[in-house]
């Protein structure tokens, strides 16, 4: 995960997820679920609207992977579907945007699952991602 935007209560900020998918994968990607399992903070709120995805790294993105983004905010976790599933070999980022960071400064970490495209599909964890949000400096 990256963010380029590390202070707490700050806005502007997408926090980035990328995933390798592994070239011989029997199947596509078809959908990620991201829980947030820790952080003091579990208020902060998502604009779903402006969630995207593409293939690349963050701050050299490729071509734009369709995606619907549901961010259930009780549960603090978020479906992202891709209509057009990823192929097998790529490097896929999602880029999700708050509309500020948490107001308190912790070590945000989030559970990773995928969803491989098909009928039935079988969650495959994919792991753990932290965020670090700062407190911010006056002077």
């Amino acid at each position: 995960m990256r963010n380029y935007y590390w202070y707490a209560d700050q806005s502007g900020g997408e926090y980035y997820i990328t995933i390798d998918l592994p070239e011989k994968a029997d199947a596509s990607l078809g959908a990620l679920q991201i829980l947030q399992t820790r952080g003091v903070d579990r208020s902060f709120s998502f604009d779903e609207r402006a969630s995207r995805a593409f293939l690349g790294l963050p701050r050299r993105e490729g071509a734009k992977v369709p995606v619907v983004v549901r961010f259930d905010d009780n549960q603090r976790l978020f479906r992202i579907d891709f209509p057009e599933p990823v192929p097998p070999g790529s490097t896929l980022t999602v880029a999700l945007r708050p509309y500020r960071n948490p107001s308190q400064p912790d070590s945000y970490m989030f559970q990773v699952t995928a969803f491989p495209a098909g009928p039935d599909p079988v969650a495959s964890p994919v792991g753990f991602v932290t965020l670090s949000i700062l407190q911010s400096v006056s002077f």
